[in-house]
């Protein structure tokens, strides 16, 4: 089976399809053993073999998304420098301003929490992204609005970076319904250990 899907009404419902499955599998995953997945994720700091001051783009995680902080904090305890995004305008890429712990966080669109405007803006050596789903190839299923997508092609035609997603070893299905603009991912995290995607 292909994860390619070539008509755009195919793939559109078939994302919707995708999706609405997804969000029962992350719901039941969180609710069974989410806290304990967050804790292991931590636990794999060293497997990212991320260096002091390497800039580490994270999110806040919304609803029953695997919980990053966690690992979050064990790399800023580490030197790296922590980001978390930030949602400017529909159909925009994401910006990253620099989080500490235990900063205050402003609310953002879509329900996203973000640092404040008065936060340094960084550029991310590495990218955990969350998702809905995820397959065997290193593709993922998003949320529909692109944002990461379009981060993403935008950071790696700048400069390298590293994105990693992030979840519920769960969440990974046999091939995520996708097109030219879904961008793929270099590894995936989940309670589980750090996959490298299937060479295609």
């Amino acid at each position: 089976m292909t994860s390619e899907i070539h008509s755009p009404a195919d793939l559109s419902a078939a994302k919707v399809a995708a999706r609405a499955h997804a969000v029962v599998v992350r719901r039941q995953a969180c609710a069974d053993y989410g806290r304990v997945a967050s804790e292991k994720l931590a636990i794999q700091a060293d497997r990212l073999g991320l260096s002091c001051g390497t800039v580490v783009a994270g999110y806040w995680p919304m609803g029953d998304e695997i919980d990053p902080r966690p690992l979050l904090e064990v790399l800023a305890g580490r030197g790296c420098v922590i980001g978390l995004p930030v949602v400017m305008a529909r159909g925009q890429p994401l910006v990253f301003r620099q989080w500490e712990v235990g900063d205050t966080l402003e609310q953002g669109l879509h329900g996203t929490c973000h640092p404040a405007a008065h936060a340094a803006e960084v550029h991310p050596d590495l990218l955990l992204v969350p998702l809905l789903a995820f397959d065997s190839q290193g593709y993922r299923l998003g949320y529909g609005g692109g944002y990461y997508d379009r981060t993403l092609a935008g950071l790696r035609d700048r400069a390298y970076v590293t994105a990693i997603g992030v979840g519920f070893a769960a969440q990974q299905v046999q091939a995520v319904p996708r097109d030219k603009y879904d961008q793929r991912l270099d590894m995936i995290l989940t309670e589980q250990g750090l996959l490298k995607p299937e060479t295609v």
